[in-house]
């Protein structure tokens, strides 16, 4: 029988967005994932800061492999994201998510970016749609 946890972390090593960002896996399990990606100068805004877009694409690769850690189809319905503070670069940014309510159809998820120091970059809160 094969084991969906290591198959998603295959998976998630080969998806082409997130090598073009230095995504990386370090942990997942049923219902949470852990996620680190480098921080520098090429994801800088025009204001100098990290682009939110790439902050917000780090918490989507965790939100994704949490909810789909069971091995069933989810797919998100909503994100509200919600920035604390700018990352330091060059830096390191990990996100953080966990899966706060399942049922057959619905699950929820909260998941945090925090910087190398642990200061707090942004929360985002998630529901994915579990197919059949």
């Amino acid at each position: 029988m094969s084991d969906p946890l290591k198959e998603l972390e295959e998976k998630a090593s080969r998806e082409p967005y997130a090598r073009k960002l230095g995504i990386r896996v370090l942990e997942i399990r049923q219902g949470y994932a852990l996620v680190e990606m480098p921080l520098g100068g090429d994801l800088l805004n025009i204001h100098g800061l990290v682009h939110g877009g790439a902050i917000f694409s780090l918490v989507d690769a965790a939100f994704e492999l949490a909810s789909n850690s069971h091995g069933q189809v989810a797919l998100a319905l909503s994100m509200n994201i919600t920035f604390h503070r700018p990352p330091e670069v060059p830096g390191v940014l990990r996100a953080e998510a966990r899966e706060i309510s399942l049922s057959r159809r619905i699950g929820s998820y909260h998941i945090e970016a925090r910087d190398q120091q642990g200061q707090l970059i942004a929360t985002c809160q998630a529901l994915v749609y579990r197919k059949a």
